[in-house]
């Protein structure tokens, strides 16, 4: 444990659902320890139950303590642990976060060193700070749902949570850069993330053409908006992606296809001829890749350097060779489901790599553990047991 790159960090956990379990996450699987603050009841709110391949997934590598924070004794618990810690992750409110008192000037006041990271559906301040947030209200307000989708399909959810999981990420990049800060000031800072901002930042260059061109992006499909030719084509045995963006690629995609007159057809010559003659193009296109399997046509186009790949179903992803080289698929032990796999980090360091170090805990399952360690002796532990300030 103590080669992970931050294990010297300690991390309370305040969250639940899924943006918030999404920063802590990033940060214990990199050797943080992460105290999991838990309800006594155990609601985390997302749904499934605590042994669903959701909720497995999301809080590997953490460890639980169950306190009631509706008690002025687990309050008081919740601030000797912060005192000795070096980050809080929340995301509750800012009306509950301050009428419960562990805002971030509550803690502030505790530690000085501590970086709070926020993460809300709106943000903490402005006129949406106090609306609830979830995943896909920020797809809709964050404009994906209007560029996702085939053209006059109307407005469409993405297949993942990507709001959610892109402010958490994000959050976590924020606390490391307060950290490292703190390295050089000697204090903590407050880290906001957002859904919302999250969303609007994941649109980049489709923002980018409405922010600098003014150019409002539509529903392209499985069409790439302005790369061209790049899309889904039609096989002997299924459909392909091919990716085809710029004139070079163009043409040798033309030449693996053994089709020249793609190249000199004054329809498709140019980019800007392309994109206003896509479906003649892609139709076109389709009827030559239609006379080989998807396996020979991606090992075709791949060999004279036009990016293609299959489309795959989830158990499919999970079976192929650089996946699987990749290790993308992570092995733990679950008290309760036996042998289990994770999903793996996109991010790997040459020197201190992540681990998956231990399953989802139990409800509760450090509490006493963490107690002891904050400085609780046993008779103090069996009073919060009993008082129910603790589980």
């Amino acid at each position: 444990m103590s080669q992970l790159p931050l294990a010297r960090f300690k991390v309370i956990d305040l969250t639940r659902v899924r943006a918030g379990p999404t920063c802590a996450r990033q940060l214990a699987d990199w050797g943080a320890d992460v105290i999991k603050v838990e309800s006594v009841g155990g609601d985390d709110g997302l749904g499934g139950g605590r042994e669903s391949p959701d909720f497995q997934n999301l809080h590997r590598n953490k460890r639980s303590i169950a306190i009631n924070l509706k008690s002025p004794k687990g309050i008081e618990i919740l601030k000797r642990l912060v005192r000795d810690a070096d980050v809080l992750v929340e995301n509750y409110r800012p009306d509950v976060k301050h009428r419960l008192g562990i805002d971030y000037d509550s803690m502030k006041a505790v530690n000085p060193r501590l970086v709070y990271a926020s993460i809300s559906g709106f943000g903490e301040t402005g006129p949406y700070r106090d609306r609830p947030g979830f995943d896909q209200i920020a797809q809709g307000m964050g404009g994906l749902m209007w560029i996702t989708g085939l053209p006059g399909q109307g407005p469409v959810r993405v297949g993942i949570p990507v709001a959610d999981l892109t402010a958490g990420i994000f959050a976590a990049m924020g606390v490391l850069v307060a950290l490292l800060e703190r390295e050089e000031s000697g204090e903590g800072q407050w880290v906001q993330s957002s859904l919302l901002a999250a969303q609007i930042a994941m649109l980049d260059f489709q923002a980018a053409r409405w922010l600098i061109g003014h150019e409002v992006p539509p529903q392209a499909g499985n069409n790439h908006p302005t790369g061209i030719p790049t899309g889904v084509f039609k096989t002997k045995d299924g459909a392909i992606n091919i990716a085809s963006a710029g004139q070079a690629i163009y043409a040798r995609l033309c030449d693996a296809l053994a089709a020249p007159q793609l190249l000199t057809d004054p329809r498709f010559a140019k980019a800007a001829d392309r994109l206003k003659n896509r479906e003649a193009m892609n139709a076109a296109i389709e009827a030559i890749t239609v006379t080989k399997t998807s396996a020979e046509w991606i090992e075709l186009l791949n060999e004279a350097g036009v990016p293609s790949g299959p489309i795959y179903k989830m158990n499919e992803v999970f079976a192929d060779p650089q996946v699987k080289h990749l290790k993308m698929a992570r092995p733990v032990v679950s008290k309760k489901r036996g042998p289990m796999e994770v999903v793996g980090q996109a991010v790997s360091l040459s020197r201190t790599p992540w681990e998956v170090r231990r399953a989802t805990p139990e409800h509760g399952e450090h509490t006493d553990e963490v107690l002891r360690e904050a400085g609780y002796g046993a008779d103090e532990i069996a009073a919060f047991h009993r008082e129910e300030v603790v589980s």
